[in-house]
């Protein structure tokens, strides 16, 4: 039986809004059928993007502060609250036709948080869901946030996995309502934090272990 393929493509450092036009391209490519299931794996400079839910939820959000420091602010097209991006964080939008695996958001949701609880579980962490919440934690530390968004059953937007992520926009930002400093990077809370090619790649390999997908990196 022929395993179906996902290509991976890493673009490096990108700009919140070219990662969103290059999403949109994927995701209209794939529901087209002109291209397989696609891993897109970024970083962001600083911005924080604010999804559907956030005008419906008190977050606490100083969205004045952030653009008194000139941090970006975008509405997005996901699901979720509001998330910080900044550099040593990774980014990753699967573009993933679920009508080959399951039309089943909730399921979807959980099928990501497992592909990084069984990634940092690999690079020596213990990861966990939190009962109610969608994310990722280590302890009573959040490292990783989810929001997705679906076109004809293609998924677009993703995760952020903080692995190396220290910036000041975590001051300003509650996630899921939950105090500021509940946010963690990975080398906060390992005494050796792996490198982010590392934590890349193994992402990478978990993905393909949790979806069935045969991973193909993009030259």
């Amino acid at each position: 039986m022929t395993v179906p393929e996902c290509r991976v493509i890493e673009a490096g450092l990108v700009p919140y809004a070219q990662a969103e036009r290059l999403q949109e391209g994927l995701l209209e490519s794939r529901r087209a059928g002109e291209i397989p299931d696609t891993l897109l794996l970024v970083e962001h400079p600083e911005v924080v993007t604010v999804g559907r839910s956030a005008a419906r939820a008190d977050e606490g959000l100083d969205l004045t502060a952030l653009r008194a420091r000139g941090v970006p602010v975008r509405e997005v097209a996901r699901g979720g609250l509001a998330t910080w991006h900044a550099p040593g964080q990774l980014v990753g939008y699967p573009i993933v036709d679920l009508r080959a695996l399951r039309t089943d958001l909730h399921w979807y949701l959980r099928a990501l948080e497992q592909v990084l609880i069984d990634a940092l579980d690999e690079l020596g962490c213990c990861a966990r869901r939190c009962d109610g919440m969608t994310g990722v934690w280590v302890g009573e530390r959040k490292v990783a946030s989810i929001g997705v968004a679906v076109r004809g059953w293609v998924t677009w937007h993703g995760f952020a996995l903080n692995v190396c992520c220290h910036t000041p926009l975590r001051r300003h930002l509650a996630p899921c309502g939950l105090p500021p400093d509940t946010m963690a990077s990975l080398d906060d809370l390992m005494p050796l934090a792996p490198q982010m090619a590392d934590v890349r790649e193994t992402v990478v390999d978990r993905f393909g272990a949790v979806f069935g997908r045969r991973m193909v990196w993009a030259g």
